[in-house]
């Protein structure tokens, strides 16, 4: 059984639960991560999904509908438009709707895939188990501007982990998509997780770590809170270049969000 499909399930049923019961209007909101409306939040995470899952199913068909994807992009005003457009235009509830039902059978299928099994991605080919966790991390990043827009302080669970054990694997990438090179070995990195389990990451150190609260430094490495927002203690110099820009997510390089822009109304 492959956990991480029912966290990635657990999160985006706490999202849904969040705005189920929205009226359209609200979904036009925009919200603190670059304006996008709740509207484009769906967009986004159904579009993706759908491509996770098609990674899986027919890997020939993802293969042909990413090289196409990425040329149409280029040429319809960037991924917002082309991810309204993949939709149908479908908004609000109707939107709402579809997202649900298909993350709920999307789940429900990973659960049963080979953790070890490999699928394509736009990026480098991955694990099932990464792509669902990446899934995971993905609703749950996009999900805090949700809670952040509707005022609601966010309960996080356990199931957080596979986001903290995905921003410390992506240690290197942080540098290697910027195109330079880690100053040092990944600092240590020890976390209270929400039921107040510690989890432990690197080797041991004094001089260069990073600790706190695991939820903290999900959110940092998501780049849903700048590093100055949080109570996480950084020691040393790697440590503090590393939260000065940790991206756990794939594509180009991304700046943190300014100190004191990103916060639960």
């Amino acid at each position: 059984m492959l956990n991480e499909a029912l966290d990635f399930k657990a999160e985006s049923d706490a999202l849904y639960a969040l705005m189920k019961d929205l009226d359209d209007a609200a979904f036009d909101a925009p919200t603190q991560f670059k304006g996008w409306t709740l509207n484009n939040v769906l967009e986004h995470l159904h579009m993706w999904n759908w491509a996770a899952n098609e990674s899986y199913v027919d890997e020939d068909n993802f293969v042909r509908w990413l090289d196409g994807v990425l040329k149409a992009m280029v040429g319809s005003g960037g991924m917002r438009a082309y991810e309204a457009e993949w939709n149908g235009g479908k908004r609000g509830q109707e939107l709402l709707a579809i997202w649900h039902g298909f993350y709920t059978e999307m789940a429900a299928r990973f659960v049963e895939v080979d953790a070890k099994k490999r699928l394509k991605w736009a990026g480098p080919d991955m694990s099932a188990r990464s792509s669902i966790s990446a899934r995971l991390m993905e609703t749950w990043a996009h999900g805090q501007e949700v809670f952040d827009q509707l005022g609601v302080v966010r309960e996080n669970t356990d199931s957080i982990r596979s986001i903290a054990v995905l921003g410390t694997n992506t240690f290197g990438w942080t540098y290697a998509t910027r195109g330079e090179t880690p100053p040092g070995p990944m600092p240590f990195v020890k976390l209270t997780a929400p039921s107040g389990d510690v989890w432990e990451f690197g080797e041991p150190s004094d001089d260069e770590r990073v600790e706190g609260a695991a939820s903290d430094f999900c959110q940092v490495v998501t780049q849903v809170r700048n590093i100055a927002d949080t109570d996480l203690q950084v020691t040393g110099a790697v440590a503090t270049d590393w939260m000065s820009k940790a991206q756990c997510f794939a594509g180009a390089p991304e700046t943190p969000p300014a100190p004191g822009t990103r916060f639960t109304k």
